[in-house]
């Protein structure tokens, strides 16, 4: 267990929300991520949600997406970071976190996603959000960096998404956008969650 990682996470959700580590997980892992999501060939438009319509709305979200499963490799232990920092917030903040749900997100050239709020109005399910990074190489000139607001929507964090970063941050308090990109950029989304798995 990597007690000193998910100690620094609690400490920033209690302090700040939210944190922003680079270099978080081992860069053979995230290098597997990457490789398995080039490869994966299962990759569906994702929707937008307002009280339980889920929808295709590509003037406000372009990416495509591809749920994490258990598939005893790459996908598992990437799974197994996430439920052993979910115990850990539990044991630490009594948030009650029930399950994490994560997918895959392929933002091709020109797609972006519009500021939104992961914890959907009326539905205080999703708890704690986590984005991860799976890119090699990112310049600045390749855009599609994740923007980060706070609740009264002041600018907080640009955050280039370059390879083994890691955002984690309270899903109901901070609007976040992804920029348009230049280039095809790989990620994982996820979320803690408080309900019972469907």
């Amino acid at each position: 267990m990597q007690t000193k990682l998910y100690s620094q996470i609690t400490n920033a959700l209690v302090n700040d929300g939210y944190i922003i580590i680079e270099n978080a997980l081992d860069e053979k892992l995230s290098l597997a991520l990457k490789h398995f999501a080039e490869n994966e060939k299962d990759f569906k438009h994702a929707g937008i949600s307002g009280d339980g319509d889920l929808h295709l709305d590509n003037s406000k979200r372009r990416d495509k997406i591809h749920w994490l499963k258990e598939d005893c490799s790459v996908q598992s232990d990437f799974l197994k970071f996430a439920n052993e920092l979910k115990e850990y917030l539990n044991k630490e903040l009594y948030l009650g976190l029930s399950y994490y749900e994560s997918h895959f997100a392929i933002y091709d050239e020109g797609d972006f996603y519009e500021t939104h709020l992961d914890c959907f109005k009326n539905f205080k399910n999703r708890i704690v959000t986590t984005v991860y990074f799976l890119n090699e190489e990112w310049d600045e000139d390749d855009g599609g960096e994740l923007v980060v607001y706070d609740e009264n929507n002041n600018f907080l964090a640009k955050i280039k998404p370059k390879a083994n970063t890691l955002v984690v941050f309270m899903s109901e308090k901070f609007p976040h956008e992804v920029l348009a990109t230049n280039k095809r950029r790989f990620s994982i989304a996820g979320w803690f969650r408080c309900d019972k798995k469907s």
